[in-house]
């Protein structure tokens, strides 16, 4: 699910879409329960709803400070408690949060964005330990900048307010992240089924590795 304004659904073949509003509580049951028409109790959940915005400290504004943490947090929980009513009942379920490297460690100009990351890693681990010994696992993938259309955003403003070549802000970015380099975005892919066809709970883990 997305920020959509309207919550709507379809099927495809063997797959079932629904959209909703990730920070709007009703909208989330809405779009939960038009999954469970279709495809029955839900088993596993991936929240990988996100948005970053990057300015100073003292040009972050509360508009975005809340927009950032309305997405990234409030969102993963939403639709977190959603899908562990099912899990509960079945006593098995694996939740998997996207969240980032900059919800581990901090990162100049987006302090609005580590602080809903770092919130993200923190409530995975919360119910990690809420649900041990449960059946129902709940992890963490913290992916450094990774080959998607969120970091070439972040490659065009650097280019804008440096003045840099995109080659120099590319490499800029890749040093930050773990191994020294850009994530694909098949490395995420694979960490996330991992941590769903296994057992571990309570993991972040770093991409790439």
């Amino acid at each position: 699910m997305s920020r959509s304004p309207h919550a709507v659904h379809e099927s495809a073949g063997e797959f079932f879409r629904a959209e909703g509003d990730v920070t709007d509580e009703e909208q989330v049951a809405r779009a939960f329960d038009a999954c469970r028409a279709a495809n029955g109790p839900i088993e596993i959940l991936v929240n990988n709803s996100g948005i970053a915005e990057s300015a100073p400290l003292m040009r972050t504004g509360l508009a975005m400070w809340d927009r950032i943490l309305a997405t990234n947090v409030t969102g993963t929980f939403l639709c977190t408690r959603e899908a562990a009513e099912d899990m509960i009942v079945a006593k098995w379920g694996r939740i998997v949060n996207v969240a980032s490297v900059a919800g581990l460690w901090g990162a100049a100009y987006i302090s609005a964005y580590c602080a809903s990351k770092h919130a993200v890693v923190g409530f995975t681990r919360a119910i990690a330990a809420e649900f041990d010994g449960t059946g129902i696992t709940a992890n963490a993938v913290c992916p450094g900048y990774t080959e998607t259309e969120m970091m070439h955003r972040a490659i065009a403003t650097i280019v804008r307010v440096t003045g840099a070549s995109e080659d120099a802000a590319r490499e800029r970015l890749a040093q930050q992240n773990p191994l020294g380099r850009i994530a694909a975005v098949e490395e995420v892919a694979e960490a996330v089924y991992e941590l769903t066809a296994g057992d571990e709970t309570g993991v972040a883990l770093v991409i790439p590795r």
